[in-house]
């Protein structure tokens, strides 16, 4: 059965209270954990259609590349340095305190508050083994949150009928945080398409289904605060991210010392 869907109570990102800085032209928030989740907390008790892209380097490049996925990152409610090569621009940027709101942690984070706080939350997307381990593992370390949702979608695109049908179901789950895993530019687009839409806030997560359902291993901590895990994931998966790792970095590095010495500017 399908719901009436939600009408959008803010079409626009509001302001948060934390800096933001410009990085080829892409905004980024310069926000902690403790702030994030405070304010995805409040949009879901709100029930307001919100939508939050958790962004490493991929993303500002593809943003970078494509004006119309940079539009979609621009309308973000929230957009999170995902990585530290982003955290280490902020703070060249002049802000000093920048920290890491790394996917996993903070679905980690967001949960554990979601249930003190009774706050209903959902996943969509990953490969059905993985959303069904991923939800015994949130079920196991988080008992009392009310997982109401979980959904695994086909990797195609999805007709009209079929995206109303989940947009209805998601809806009829109360779901008010809704994880999404489909990895970049998808989940963004997805997330883009669907403020408005759902009444629920939307967290573009990408491998964190993977990461926290223990299908992947995530880089040692050294690793992550090194800004090295591209290194890490790559030799896991050298065929599907030497694309991303081996031609994004070092363009991404070149491009913002452009902008960093002031020789080129960016939207």
């Amino acid at each position: 059965m399908r719901t009436r869907e939600a009408s959008p109570k803010s079409a626009t990102p509001t302001r948060h209270g934390f800096p933001s800085r410009r990085i080829l032209g892409v905004r980024v928030d310069a926000i902690d954990y403790a702030g994030a989740v405070q304010l995805l907390v409040t949009w879901a008790r709100a029930a307001e259609s919100r939508y939050v892209c958790v962004s490493p380097v991929h993303a500002i490049m593809e943003a970078y590349q494509a004006p119309d996925f940079r539009d979609v990152v621009e309308r973000a409610d929230l957009v999170t340095p995902d990585g530290m090569p982003l955290v280490w621009c902020l703070r060249l940027l002049g802000v000093r305190m920048a920290t890491r709101v790394y996917g996993p942690s903070l679905t980690e984070h967001t949960l554990a508050v979601a249930e003190k706080a009774g706050v209903p939350v959902g996943f969509y997307g990953g490969s059905q083994e993985t959303l069904d381990r991923l939800v015994a593992a949130v079920r196991a370390r988080y008992p009392r949150l009310a997982v109401v949702y979980a959904s695994s979608p086909p990797f195609r695109q999805l007709t009209p009928e079929e995206d109303a049908d989940v947009v209805g179901q998601i809806n009829a789950s109360r779901a008010t945080i809704l994880f999404v895993g489909l990895g970049c530019p998808k989940q963004e687009r997805w997330m883009g398409a669907h403020r408005g839409r759902t009444r629920a806030v939307l967290v573009g997560v990408g491998a964190a289904f993977d990461f926290l359902a223990g299908t992947k291993r995530q880089a040692p901590a050294w690793m992550q605060r090194s800004g090295l895990e591209w290194l890490f994931r790559l030799c896991q998966e050298p065929r599907r991210l030497r694309y991303r790792y081996l031609k994004h970095n070092p363009r991404f590095l070149a491009l913002f010392a452009l902008q960093y010495l002031g020789l080129r500017r960016f939207r």
